[in-house]
């Protein structure tokens, strides 16, 4: 069975930075476009960023562009999500996805992703 399991969220201050980790196992790894979604409190899950299957092309909502960066290394099974300047409003579970090769929607769309993590949470504090 799949697994996506993410790895470096917690609390931080507001202005600091965290990495999370997603580690890949039992799929093809480099098939598959990887993507960051976030689910703050009282809130719908939302899209924060993706990244193509091999690295070339990443999206990013336009909430965190310059401040998150997303990653891969296909050799570990392994996305990453470098999250700097962070923000209270930042604070969330964050969900790693895994979008097939064949998904007839775009990156910025959960639907088109079909495996997911369990979250990691990361709280920032003002």
């Amino acid at each position: 069975q799949v697994q996506l399991v993410e790895s470096g969220g917690g609390l931080v201050q507001a202005g600091g930075s965290l990495r999370l980790s997603c580690a890949a196992s039992r799929l093809t790894f480099s098939t598959y476009a990887m993507a960051w979604f976030r689910r703050a409190p009282g809130k719908e899950r939302e899209f924060v960023t993706a990244i193509s299957r091999i690295g070339f092309n990443t999206y990013y909502a336009d909430s965190v562009k310059g401040r998150f960066t997303i990653s891969r290394d296909n050799a570990k099974n392994t996305v990453y999500l470098q999250m700097n300047s962070l923000k209270p409003e930042d604070t969330a579970v964050y969900y790693c996805a895994a979008r097939p090769p064949n998904s007839a929607h775009v990156m910025t769309v959960e639907d088109g992703y079909n495996y997911w993590g369990q979250g990691t949470q990361v709280t920032v504090s003002s």
